[in-house]
């Protein structure tokens, strides 16, 4: 009774996790077949699932409509630079708020905390004055900026829950032999949270990567726009108010395979990291 039991309850949850699976993989496969799907074809009622003649068309006819490497390349410079910058500046912030005690270190991690709370659109008016009376308007280093800004307090907070976790009394040993402030954060801290390191800055990638609302209002450039403003882009030649979803699942396809090929070879430490940076 007991082995048919367990035997249930294993069913149950792999019938969980399939039916989980379909859930989540089918909006992914529609996009995939709506963009080799003719135009045609894509409306027809009842729907077809899987197209009669297969085409690259809508990636191409993608391509002529906006200028895709260029906006690929920026996302890129777009997503990596905002990793890295919120990354290195979030390290030092999350060591300072972990070992060094100062007045109103806890004001101040309380602060990050509630601006986690803050709605982007909130401060869009007067961000945007500020970055334009800077010259950081369509600029890559003004949106790398921006967004940083936006990804410093998740990851501050993550990232001091790891350091919390690197015994002190390592760092006094290091202190002891004679090693400076510099030399423990490079030689004996880093190391040891490196994992934590490595999860953000793709989780950042990723957040980077889908975001839509900083690119769309500050750059307005075909040098600084990103495939997500691309997408706000497409438009059909054969109608002035109908969307082209042929193409816009072409490039949807495009934006999703980056962050899928992520997601499969770095799964293991981003689920790593994130449990380590969890447990006390």
């Amino acid at each position: 009774m007991a082995r048919f039991t367990r035997f249930g309850g294993s069913v149950l949850v792999y019938a969980c996790f399939i039916i989980f699976a379909v859930v989540i993989g089918l909006p992914f496969y529609f996009i995939f077949i709506s963009s080799i799907t003719p135009s045609s074809e894509l409306f027809n009622i009842p729907p077809t699932y899987l197209p009669s003649a297969p085409t690259l068309e809508n990636y191409l006819k993608m391509t002529e409509s906006i200028p895709f490497l260029t906006y690929f390349r920026n996302s890129l410079i777009f997503g990596i630079g905002s990793s890295a910058v919120s990354v290195i500046a979030a390290g030092m912030a999350a060591y300072a708020l972990a070992r060094i005690r100062f007045p109103g270190s806890n004001i101040i991690y309380l602060a990050l905390i509630l601006s986690v709370a803050l709605p982007q659109i909130a401060v869009l008016v007067p961000m945007y004055q500020t970055f334009n009376s800077f010259k950081l308007v369509n600029t890559h280093h003004g949106l790398i900026i921006m967004m940083s800004s936006l990804m410093l307090p998740f990851t501050i907070m993550t990232l001091v829950s790891f350091i919390n976790q690197v015994p002190a009394e390592i760092e006094e040993a290091a202190y002891i032999d004679g090693a400076n402030t510099a030399q423990i954060i490079l030689r004996v801290v880093l190391p040891l949270i490196r994992p934590a390191l490595f999860t953000m800055f793709l989780i950042n990638f990723i957040i980077s990567w889908n975001e839509l609302l900083y690119p769309l209002v500050f750059a307005h450039n075909v040098d600084t726009k990103t495939l997500s403003v691309g997408l706000t882009e497409l438009t059909d030649p054969g109608s002035t108010y109908t969307k082209p979803w042929d193409q816009m699942s072409a490039l949807s396809v495009f934006m999703i395979v980056p962050v899928l090929l992520i997601i499969l070879f770095g799964q293991r430490m981003i689920i790593s990291g994130l449990a380590r940076g969890a447990l006390k």
